[in-house]
């Protein structure tokens, strides 16, 4: 090693069972506010693996159990076979790899690839330091010509993880193909203003081929619905079908955690799993509409084109058009066995994850959430009233009084998530402005005279209801991101090596004598 490189032109970064080699003259690929999608990262796989390597021992011992075999041969053969392939197609300093490598267990091979030469050596030396030769393998390549040259089903990866500067999408095609049946795709994307915002709707489009709902309070929610439909639509092309483990907003990005099966049954689902929604752009009501339908007719099931739209022109609480936005992916979006067994190892392994307390929290959150699309926010039915804002646990309260569900949401710390109808939530907020008057008339707003002109066609409960605050906030957990450090966010794009005058001067030579 010290014959490669001199460890004092280097600054050493540890984090998990990793210890890094940085240039000190750069500093771009290093972001410690990603510790914490590493942490997650890392935990995702492990619980993951288990449930993996148990699906892929079964199958292996029903092969093996018809073949005449002693009962030692078999397990050893058995055992020969388990283990896990990773793909880190973007490795940069290749830390995320060699973190998998000594922190997961039963991992045969990971490729740590980049196509940068800069990244590629921060690879290779980082590989040797790290003493992870016989499990990464650096590699310099094209990401989509890596996936595409593994789509072979005896080459897939077990695990493909996709973490960009930007969006993911020019990658999804290539990883629906080459991830093994039942494998894991780990997908960040951090073009937020293209998830999220209204004003960059044919961009979205374009990348994802959904439009987000402009100004909407459960704008993220939405993002990630949006990746994920993506993600079904790419692998429903090659008759794969997806199952969302984990769906996490986090700081400035979003990261979602996918098994892909193939399964020709299951993508005739994909219609039904695919809806698109109707916003109210006065009172900031919603309601999805699946682009598809499914009947059960006896053993069969019958596939059909959905009926629609499932609102009148206007909206009936406020009078206003709508918003269209989507498709997006209407399934539930975390697999509850999945986060539990997740937050479980978490607790267990406390010392092995800097940022256990924030995996705590949001786990739980996630746990604790509904599984339906969308929610409304405290703060903006008060807003279209311009009435004072009733606490959460108060209107959680008189949901549950009135016999419907909710909960929170990752998303959004002022999230209220529920299976009542429109209708319902403005009923009660009108009984809430009837206990708490408008300080002032708002004869300005059509908004709001439409909406309190109409009388409550019940009287809303305000009670504190036992299941109006939930777990997570009766333990104090971390439940929503804080800002972690000033200035904090995505850094800049890695910048090429500069090059030496040495080499300045030998191209500089070999262009002369071409050029006699």
């Amino acid at each position: 090693m010290s014959e490669e490189f001199n460890i004092d032109d280097y600054n050493t970064i540890t984090e998990g069972a990793a210890t890094i080699l940085f240039p000190k003259a750069n500093d771009v690929f290093y972001n410690p506010i990603q510790h914490f999608n590493r942490d997650m990262s890392t935990a995702a796989i492990k619980t993951w693996q288990k449930q993996f390597l148990n699906e892929k021992k079964e199958k292996l011992s029903r092969k093996n159990s018809n073949q005449k075999k002693d009962n030692k041969a078999n397990s050893e053969h058995i055992d020969d076979k388990l283990g896990i392939t990773i793909l880190e197609a973007l490795a940069a300093s290749g830390l995320r790899s060699i973190r998998y490598a000594k922190e997961i267990g039963n991992v045969k091979k990971i490729l740590s690839n980049d196509m940068s030469d800069e990244a590629v050596d921060s690879i290779k030396r980082n590989v040797k330091y790290n003493k992870v030769e016989n499990i990464v393998i650096p590699n310099k390549g094209d990401a989509m010509m890596v996936m595409y040259e593994n789509r072979d089903p005896f080459k897939r990866f077990d695990v493909i993880d996709l973490d960009p500067y930007g969006s993911a999408s020019p990658f999804l095609d290539g990883a629906v193909q080459s991830v093994s049946d039942g494998g894991l795709l780990c997908i960040t994307c951090t073009d937020m203003a293209v998830l999220c915002s209204g004003g960059q709707t044919e961009a979205c489009w374009a990348k994802y081929g959904g439009v987000p709902i402009p100004n909407s309070p459960y704008c993220h929610e939405m993002a990630l619905r949006i990746l994920l439909h993506a993600v079904q639509t790419s692998a429903a092309r090659y008759r794969r079908t997806i199952v969302p483990l984990l769906s996490c907003s986090i700081d400035f990005y979003i990261r979602v955690f996918v098994k892909v099966y193939t399964s020709a049954s299951k993508v005739k689902q994909a219609a039904s799993k695919s809806s698109i929604v109707y916003h109210c752009t006065g009172c900031k009501s919603f309601a999805t509409n699946p682009l598809g339908r499914c009947q059960k007719n006896g053993t069969s099931t019958i596939y059909k084109v959905n009926v629609g739209p499932n609102v009148d022109s206007k909206c009936n609480i406020c009078g206003s058009r709508y918003h269209v936005g989507g498709p997006f992916y209407s399934d539930p979006i975390h697999d509850p066995e999945f986060v539990k067994e997740m937050l479980e190892h978490v607790k267990k392994s406390e010392d092995k994850y800097k940022t256990h307390k924030r995996m705590i929290g949001m786990l739980t959150v996630i746990s604790e959430e509904l599984p339906l699309p969308f929610f409304y926010t405290s703060s903006t039915l008060a807003s279209t009233l311009r009435c004072n804002v009733p606490p959460l646990v108060t209107l959680c309260s008189a949901i549950l009084n009135k016999g419907y569900k909710v909960s929170i949401s990752h998303t959004n710390c002022m999230a209220i998530k529920t299976d009542a109808s429109p209708e319902v939530i403005w009923d009660i907020m009108r009984c809430w402005v009837k206990k708490n008057p408008l300080t002032k008339k708002h004869n300005d707003s059509e908004v709001v005279t439409k909406i309190l002109k109409i009388e409550p066609s019940f009287e809303a409960d305000f009670t504190i209801h036992k299941d109006a605050n939930p777990t997570s906030r009766k333990i104090k957990l971390v439940r929503f991101q804080e800002n972690p450090t000033k200035y904090w966010g995505p850094k800049s794009r890695p910048k090429k090596r500069k090059e030496s005058d040495s080499n300045k001067d030998d191209k500089a030579q070999k262009i002369q004598k071409t050029s006699k």
